[in-house]
């Protein structure tokens, strides 16, 4: 069992930075790959980035690719998605989980566990 806490959404101008960041309970964190998802109102809810166990395999959804960057602390149990360059269409709910696979899947249903989301709001 893994619970994920999100943190470090806010409201920020366009061009602006965020840091979130998401805490993980439990002893077996470092054996899930990680991922950030983000849903915007009306919208699915899509992937952003994710990290396997090692850092090892790091994935990025084509709309953030050099912009957002994703790193893990398998000591300290936390993932973080740093966020640069925002742009109003960032503007969602971001939520960080966990999945059992070895790689980085992009499959929200291959995640088996979720954060309650945090929100990120970027005036434009």
């Amino acid at each position: 069992q893994v619970q994920l806490v999100e943190s470090g959404g806010g409201l920020v101008q366009a061009g602006g930075s965020l840091r979130l960041s998401c805490a993980a309970s439990g002893r077996t964190f470092s054996t899930y790959a990680m991922g950030w998802f983000r849903q915007a109102p009306g919208k699915e809810r899509e992937f952003v980035g994710g990290i396997s166990w090692n850092s090892g395999n790091i994935y990025y959804a084509d709309s953030v690719k050099g912009r957002f960057t994703i790193s893990r602390d398998n000591a300290k149990n936390t993932v973080n998605l740093q966020m640069n360059s925002l742009k109003a269409e960032d503007t969602a709910v971001y939520y960080c989980a966990a999945s059992k696979w070895v790689v980085v899947t992009t499959t929200s249903r291959n995640y088996d566990y979720w954060g309650q989301g945090t929100q990120v709001t970027v005036s434009s």
